[in-house]
């Protein structure tokens, strides 16, 4: 049996008992010695914290656990980093998603002027991490749940030294849920981005089973924090792909728009209410288990895309799974340095993507392309403060483009988050 050191670093989220509920299940495999708690909310990391070592005693598992607010600590030693921090909580959430609506734009968290603005508050404290890694634990591997995850990951695999893989639980639901449909032994081939992504072939036995899934009509489970619009079949028989949740957002703007502007509350008031409800639930000391509210957050089947890789990169098990890593020849139409979300062998010494040298789709190539252009220009802005940057990464977005509504947009989200972008320069 392995055995690892884990820091958690975002250990006030709610979605934490999740991480350790799969631990726990996983305890057969993976022994944890040190489990290190870090977050700046010290009542969120408190409570949470509190109920995750009450999960682990009540499991029999005897590790060491650590909360703590300093970094540092929370690094020395780590073999395993799981990040999953919101830099400027719900309440910048909340502004990601309410701002946009004002100048004709979907507000969301992870695409769109929301995402763009997440990244960009997130990249200069996933900078100091990525320092902090690379003095304290060079050797470590960080798991990134972090949205917006591709860009993200795209900033560490790129501009750090950092061992770093993305992770979603979006392909787990949609393979397993093929799987379900077609056979526990068919092969699913999975290509995109973070939230961006197609199930472009399903096979049993040799034979293609795709277009009959389509002709069926059959789609995988929408994510709970979408609102279900559906996808209209004719698209997806010509797109000749099974697309991820987000999707949605790209072939359905209209109405997702109409919706979001009739809203009575953002998603991010919803989530404040449902975290404080699940933070008086941790609270009870009789609690020792992860909560069924807890599945309304939409993290469903995250701690088993989290533990089944450490597990793999643990116990070089070599196995697949559907991680964001770079293309390196995975994908011919993509750069070798694009980060993108690909089936890949996991071991010990990372991942190995599987490359799919005959893949031809033009409308995936194309979407692809579009948005790792902006995915870069996003990181470019994120590191610098480059105006310039950002100003081509939202016109290149599907989803933003038109520049006078973007730039007035941008001004009003670059001043409402001012706090939390060091990186841009601000008139006095």
């Amino acid at each position: 049996m392995k055995e690892i050191n884990v820091t958690v670093i975002g250990s006030g989220s709610t979605y934490c008992p999740e991480l350790i509920d799969g631990f726990i299940k996983a305890a057969g495999r993976l022994k944890i010695k040190m489990l290190k708690l870090m977050d700046i909310d010290e009542r969120k990391r408190t409570i949470v914290g509190d109920l995750c070592v009450r999960m682990l005693k009540n499991a029999g598992m005897g590790c060491d656990v650590l909360m703590t607010d300093d970094l540092d600590e929370a690094l020395a030693g780590a073999d395993f980093i799981v990040t999953q921090i919101r830099v400027g909580k719900l309440p910048c959430r909340h502004l990601d998603e309410t701002i946009p609506l004002k100048y004709g734009f979907i507000g969301q968290e992870t695409t769109g002027m929301g995402g763009f603005f997440k990244a960009l508050r997130t990249i200069p404290v996933m900078k100091d991490i990525a320092e902090k890694i690379e003095k304290n634990c060079p050797d470590a591997w960080l798991v990134n749940f972090t949205n917006p995850s591709g860009i993200i990951t795209e900033f560490f695999d790129n501009y750090t030294n950092v061992k770093c893989m993305g992770l979603c639980n979006i392909p787990v639901i949609m393979v397993d849920e093929i799987k379900e449909a077609a056979g526990a032994d068919a092969e699913v081939e999975y290509v995109g981005l973070n939230h961006l992504s197609f199930v472009t072939s399903v096979k049993k036995d040799g034979a293609e089973l795709l277009d009959r899934l389509l002709d069926e009509g059959f789609m995988p489970e929408v994510m709970k924090n979408i609102k279900n619009d559906g996808f209209a079949p004719e698209l997806i028989k010509a797109v000749r792909g099974l697309p991820s949740s987000y999707l949605q957002y790209f072939y359905g703007r209209a109405a997702k728009l109409e919706y979001l502007l009739d809203a009575e509350q953002s998603r991010a008031e919803v989530c404040m209410e449902i975290e404080e409800e699940l933070l008086k639930e941790y609270a009870d000391e009789n609690l020792k288990g992860k909560p069924p509210l807890l599945e309304l957050r939409g993290g469903y089947k995250y701690s088993l895309a989290a533990v089944s890789l450490i597990d793999s990169i643990a116990n070089d098990k070599r196995d697949v799974h559907v991680v964001n890593i770079p293309n390196n020849g995975a994908l011919p139409f993509m750069d070798n340095d694009d980060v993108v979300e690909i089936a890949a062998i996991i071991g010990k010494d990372g991942a190995e993507p599987i490359k799919l040298p005959g893949f031809k789709n033009p409308h995936v190539e194309g979407i692809m392309k579009i948005v790792k252009a902006y995915e870069k220009l996003a990181v470019k802005a994120g590191l610098c403060g480059d105006d310039r940057a950002a100003y081509n990464a939202m016109t290149l977005h599907p989803l933003i483009g038109d520049f006078e509504n973007a730039k007035k947009c941008y001004e009003e989200m670059k001043e409402a988050h001012k706090a939390f972008l060091p990186q841009f320069k601000f008139e006095k």
